[in-house]
């Protein structure tokens, strides 16, 4: 109890009591010393001084320490001994009547009293049963209740009903966690100091409080935070379109200005041309004037055509040195062709419809109303039930009524048929408004139902879920796509992907009748039936969004035509151009016409896809080599600068991969697509244009620029066809038969073949070079071996006389004679068995050298 008084002797006392609980495994750290204060010894002296001693270490840690200030550890330390049951203990004490003893009880009960008091006045009461849990429980409520914690309290008795209630392993534990932790957070002080030695570990109360203080003010800061995190990717996706839409801008404007230096450059070359012309026809035309002034007469021919043309030749000079210089060439290369006739207005005083204009954009002929189908004067009209709200449509393909005679339908007789059918079941099971299967029995559900705003769709369902799945792709609302299709998204809000799926929703005649019927509930519309209504009141939607479409696409098709188009030509050329090739085919027509005989034989040339077969031509010798591995021998012997092949040739592994049909029908569709762009430019110059339509200014710089590089591809295209012709017929090859990936895939294979079998002779070469040096280092081992061993028998005598003075050695030092300072016995007995010794020795070596 003395060390509890000293500084800093209270918590150690409290650590060595916690120790010893942990060493005689007690279940509380003060078990052994109630257990002693209760328990009787038979002496009464010991007896009193034992208890005394023990009641006086109880008050000294009870009131030592933190205890000295704080109530809250008197009153945790206090109620640790109260459960071990201090209480009846101390009025069996006081039958001792001893006064040291009684003074220390007195104190204790005094000290308790007034702590106990303390905790009462707290809460307004007078004393508090401790005992009592629906007491504490009532006294806590009322002082928790009607404020912010009182939810918390209600939240913790919550969780406390869903702790485990079976007795296991981890039941006490559980608990125990609990009291721990209301017990630090009662115990520990501002500065997250622990007055007790049993806190949990990593448990700073203090931090927690402050943590959970601030929570409002994190949860605050966060949601400003994602609020800036929205505005941050708002923005970082407008700067994204921004930079799209300059980076469009940017390369409209370098291949404008690109198209524009070309155009520059192509005019002075035509003026240049035009000026060269002009001058040689004012020399024709003067020289011509001179011979007819100098009289010489022309004889007419014996049955001209036309009569003499000498009058009409005279004037020729004046009328061309007058006459102005051409314009220059037109942008398009491919010009459109004249647009159709314009057909009859419709009955309804509606505008035309423009060329190559969707059907329904044309249609302008109302067909009758359902109910009064008449076919003329041998069909009776018929008198079909309307329905009560719109239906689902019916796709069918109608019969005229002129095929109706003569046939099965002439005999039947529909109305009948609506006698029997139960039309309300019908209306139900195919409305035009999408219902909910669920069937609503209870009021509440019928409530619900018809809360719900009833959607109206006459689309086909797959196709307009499928639409809606692009809508929710897109992320753009109608009136934005709209915008956006005006203005021929120069915005970039529409990709490509997204431009491609577009175009399979585009609206159908069939969609239209069935949308126009319904136009007055467009706000009862569904998703996908509205988009369709909204894209269908754009003039020319479909022919707008086509070229939108191929406008995007145009730099990225260009880009993959253009490749293979080079590649033709420049493979062409090398293939005619290479001395290298013609000098192997020149080998290789001396080893064939060398090889055979007869018609076989002497050959002039062979056809160019023979060039592979002298890879399967196997030598006699090693049937690892072929003939192509011979010809690189050859060439590697005489004509090193044709190994060089591969290089000469480079452009052709790409022309191999050519399709030249593939490819002029690509650039077919590309010059289709130009002149659809044309013909739809053209009508839309024939219209009034709407506010925010931006077709004829951002397409007419398209068609522009988009013209003079197809011309430029169709000239490369055409270029590429001549040179092509050309290297077949260089190479005797039949025009028309063979496509480029077959003709230049015969150089290709070759130029593979021939790599492969140049690493072929590399590798044998590398592999025999092995062998030599191999054999070199056996031949070199196997001299040092035999050196050594004749070095080794020059040797055994010097050996033999080594070995026998080291096992002399031996035996003295087993001997112990080797320490004897006479010396002389040890050669007496050398000299003995000298003899003995040597022959030993001798045969020892040699059954070592033997091994």
């Amino acid at each position: 109890g003395a060390v509890c008084l000293v500084p800093g002797g209270h918590k150690k006392v409290l650590q060595a009591m916690l120790h010893y609980q942990v060493y005689a495994a007690e279940r509380t750290r003060f078990q052994t010393i109630l257990n002693e204060l209760d328990r009787s010894m038979g002496k009464y002296r010991d007896e009193v001084n034992l208890k005394t001693a023990i009641m006086s270490f109880i008050n000294a840690v009870l009131n030592a320490g933190a205890g000295e200030d704080s109530l809250e550890f008197r009153l945790h330390l206090r109620y640790e001994f109260l459960m071990l049951g201090i209480q009846p203990v101390i009025d069996k004490l006081r039958a001792h009547e001893n006064a040291n003893l009684d003074r220390h009880i007195d104190f204790f009960e005094m000290v308790r009293n007034e702590d106990e008091h303390e905790l009462a006045k707290r809460f307004e009461m007078v004393h508090i049963d401790t005992k009592s849990a629906s007491q504490m429980f009532e006294l806590i409520k009322k002082k928790v209740n009607h404020t912010d914690a009182y939810p918390h309290l209600l939240s913790i008795l919550h969780h406390c009903l869903q702790m485990s209630l079976k007795r296991s392993t981890e039941y006490l534990q559980q608990w125990q966690l609990v009291d721990r932790i209301l017990q630090q957070i009662v115990l520990q002080d501002e500065k997250g100091e622990d007055q007790d030695v049993m806190p949990l570990e990593n448990f700073n109360v203090k931090n927690i409080i402050k943590m959970l203080v601030h929570e409002n003010e994190v949860k605050q800061w966060k949601e400003q935070a994602e609020r800036f995190r929205k505005e941050y990717a708002e923005l970082l996706g407008k700067l994204e379109k921004k930079e799209r839409e300059c980076e469009t801008k940017t390369r409209e404007k370098d291949d404008m200005m690109k198209t524009l230096n070309k155009m520059k450059d192509k005019l002075q070359k035509e003026s240049l041309d035009l000026r060269l012309a002009r001058e040689q026809v004012v020399d024709l035309a003067s020289r011509l004037n001179d011979l007819v002034q100098g009289g010489v007469v022309f004889s007419p021919p014996l049955s001209p055509p036309g009569g003499p043309h000498l009058s009409s030749v005279k004037p020729a000079p004046q009328s061309l040195s007058l006459m102005p210089p051409p314009p220059p060439p037109p942008i398009s290369c491919p010009p459109p062709p004249p647009p159709p006739p314009l057909p009859p207005p419709p009955p309804h005083g509606g505008p035309p419809p423009p060329p190559g204009a969707p059907p329904f954009f044309s249609s302008g002929v109302h067909s009758l109303p359902p109910e009064t189908v008449s076919s003329g004067a041998s069909l009776k009209k018929k008198y079909i039930p309307q329905p009560s709200h719109p239906l689902k449509s019916f796709n069918w393909s109608k019969l005229g009524e002129s095929k109706i005679n003569s046939t099965i339908w002439n005999e039947i007789d529909d109305t009948n048929a609506f006698k029997v059918l139960d039309l309300e079941d019908f209306e139900k099971m195919f409305s035009a408004y999408q219902r909910q299967q669920k069937e609503t029995g209870s009021i509440e559900d019928l409530y619900l139902s018809s809360r719900k705003i009833k959607e109206l769709s006459v689309i086909d369902g797959r196709r307009a879920q499928n639409c809606v799945i692009l809508l929710s792709k897109l992320k753009l609302s109608n009136e934005e796509i709209k915008r956006a299709v005006l203005q021929m998204d120069e915005q970039e809000d529409l990709a490509k992907d997204m431009l491609e799926q577009l175009l399979k929703f585009v609206p159908e005649k069939s969609d239209i009748d069935l949308l126009g019927e319904h136009k007055h509930e467009i706000d009862r519309m569904a998703r996908a039936d509205r988009f369709l209504y909204e894209m269908s009141r754009i003039d020319h939607y479909q022919q707008r969004l086509q070229a939108l479409f191929f406008k995007k696409k145009f730099a990225e098709r260009l880009a993959e035509a253009k490749p293979k188009v080079k590649a033709i030509l420049l493979a062409s050329k090398q293939v005619c151009q290479s001395k290298c090739l013609k000098k192997i085919l020149e080998v290789v027509l001396a080893f064939g016409n060398y090889m055979n005989k007869g018609q076989r034989g002497n050959a002039f040339g062979f056809k160019i896809s023979s060039l592979n077969k002298i890879a399967d031509t196997k030598s006699s010798i090693d049937r690892g080599i072929t003939m192509l591995h011979y010809l690189i021998m050859i060439l590697e012997k005489k004509y090193q600068e044709i190994l060089n092949i591969p290089s000469d040739l480079q452009h052709v592994p790409e022309a191999a991969k050519v399709n030249l049909t593939e490819l002029e029908k690509e650039v077919n569709n590309i010059k289709n697509g130009l002149k659809a762009i044309e013909s739809e430019l053209e009508y839309q110059r024939s219209r009034i244009q709407e506010p925010g339509d931006r077709f004829l200014p951002v397409m007419s710089d398209f068609i522009t620029v988009a013209s003079f590089s197809f011309c430029e591809l169709e000239d490369l295209l055409n270029e590429g066809r001549d040179k092509y012709a050309k290297a077949l017929k260089h190479f005797g090859e039949d025009e028309g038969k063979m496509q480029p990936d077959e003709f230049f895939g015969i150089f290709d294979t070759f130029l593979q073949s021939f790599t492969e079998a140049r690493q072929d002779l590399e590798n044998m070469r590398k592999k025999k070079e092995e062998e030599e040096r191999r054999a070199r280092m056996e031949a070199m081992l196997k001299e040092q071996r035999e050196k050594e061993k004749r070095m080794k028998k020059d040797k055994v005598g010097n050996i033999s006389e080594e070995g026998g003075e080291f096992d002399d050695l031996v035996s003295a030092l087993r001997s112990g004679e080797v320490f004897d300072k006479d010396l002389s016995k040890l050669k007496r007995q050398r000299k003995r068995s000298g003899n003995q010794v040597l022959e030993t020795s001798r045969e020892r070596a040699v059954t070592k050298l033997n091994y």
